[in-house]
């Protein structure tokens, strides 16, 4: 599948934020956790999340939509004996099956898991913490497929090697029927997002919103009906406001959890962006900004996140001066910089994890790649402000995590269609 984008246009109106992808998947694993029915609302119909949904019902998951953005899953008879490890190599988030399963089974057969490709992305830090824990693991290396068991805990702390989210994620999950301090956690919103969560299952957890988590376990795993609404997504929230930016746009972003915005938005204001903020939204004034460079340098929360690095390096394109980037989190992040230059983008890569672009660029349009999911929507971002046509291919990346994206685009007044 493909984009075709007709770009150089001024765009207005406004774009409501959907559910955060990132806390979805986790917390659509953490299910498995509760024998009971949980309803989920505020979950984004997108590819990673409707491929985690059905991970969960090849092992007998029942769930149904009860409304455009509610969900009832029933995992009163998962069984991980079933899993289709085809569709665990589609997606990274398949890698959070293990907290959660090994917490109620006890053991689990999981293929190496898919995902972008932004450099190495290894499970070690998972997997040395639950060897830490006492985990047994062997990995059948002509089949891809981890089997790991963990019938009696070892340990009641683990200091994780890096600071990683999807590895606290999984000893959350794995915590809840076993008590555990979790020292370097990860602390981002859908980090914390999930401690709610599990909470409502039973679990008492200290030092949410910290780099210190202690878990107690629950007193019983009794079957419960549960409630929980996932956050919105500050990644979305932050990529439509490149959007706005870039192309001088004045755009109305609704929905916004602005106490996960921190960072993006003095950002934004670095590079000499005009907004507003109003109550849960932001009002981008692109028409009236006098963008100019600076320095975007990735941090674990609440520094910037590694997930917005690509949209504002597309910003930088049209700031004045001469803008470093720094993602020091994963090396392979930078590659969309390439597809830029095919587009007239004055930039140089200086290793795997920096890169100095100069701007401003006049962007043609040109025939691009959507590399990675970021990536990929930094390149709409890119089309829609360059001269003339471009074609984005492997738009399947991007419908992993923004739900029907030109469709939302269109009514903001972009030229694109979708393509085969």
């Amino acid at each position: 599948m493909k984009f075709i984008i007709n770009g150089g246009k001024h765009l207005s109106g406004e774009i409501s934020v959907r559910g955060f992808k990132n806390s979805a998947t986790p917390i659509i694993a953490a299910t498995i956790l509760n024998k009971g029915k949980t309803v989920l609302n505020n979950i984004p119909r997108i590819g990673d999340v409707l491929t985690m949904l059905d991970i969960l019902k090849s092992c007998g998951s029942k769930y149904k939509w009860l409304g455009e953005y509610e969900i009832e899953i029933d995992n009163s008879e998962f069984d991980p004996e079933n899993i289709n490890q085809d569709l665990v190599k589609k997606i990274r988030s398949s890698a959070l099956l293990i907290g959660p399963i090994l917490a109620r089974f006890k053991k689990i057969k999981i293929a190496v898991p898919g995902g972008c490709h932004i450099g190495a992305r290894p499970l070690d830090t998972h997997l040395e913490a639950f060897m830490d824990l006492g985990a047994k693991i062997y990995f059948n290396d002509k089949l891809g497929i981890y089997d790991i068991s963990l019938k009696e805990t070892t340990g009641s702390k683990v200091i994780l090697k890096e600071i990683s989210v999807t590895a606290t994620e999984n000893l959350l999950m794995f915590a809840t029927d076993n008590n555990l301090e979790i020292r370097l956690a990860a602390c981002e919103p859908h980090v914390v997002d999930l401690c709610n969560f599990l909470i409502k299952t039973g679990s008492s957890i200290t030092g949410i919103g910290t780099n210190f988590l202690v878990i107690k376990k629950r007193t019983e795993a009794t079957a419960k009906n549960i409630s929980h609404t996932i956050i919105n997504d500050p990644i979305e929230a932050g990529t439509f406001a490149v959007l706005a930016a870039a192309t001088k746009s004045n755009i109305l972003i609704k929905n916004c959890d602005l106490d996960f915005l921190d960072a993006p938005i003095m950002k934004l204001k670095d590079f000499g962006v005009s907004f507003e903020i109003k109550n849960n939204s932001i009002l981008i004034n692109g028409k009236s900004s006098s963008l100019r460079a600076t320095k975007i340098q990735t941090l674990p929360y609440p520094g910037f996140p590694t997930d917005l690095q690509a949209p504002f390096g597309v910003l930088a394109t049209q700031s004045r001066g001469s803008s470093l980037i720094f993602d020091i989190m994963y090396e392979g992040r930078l590659k969309y910089i390439g597809e830029l230059k095919k587009m007239g983008a004055d930039a140089v890569v200086l290793d795997p994890h920096r890169a100095i672009i100069n701007g401003p660029s006049v962007l043609e349009g040109a025939e691009i790649e959507s590399l990675d999911l970021r990536a990929g929507a930094t390149l709409v971002i890119a089309a829609l402000l360059a001269k003339g046509k471009s074609i984005i291919g492997g738009i399947e990346q991007i419908d992993r995590g923004y739900e029907k994206l030109d469709e939302r685009l269109i009514k903001l007044g972009a030229d694109i269609k979708r393509a085969d």
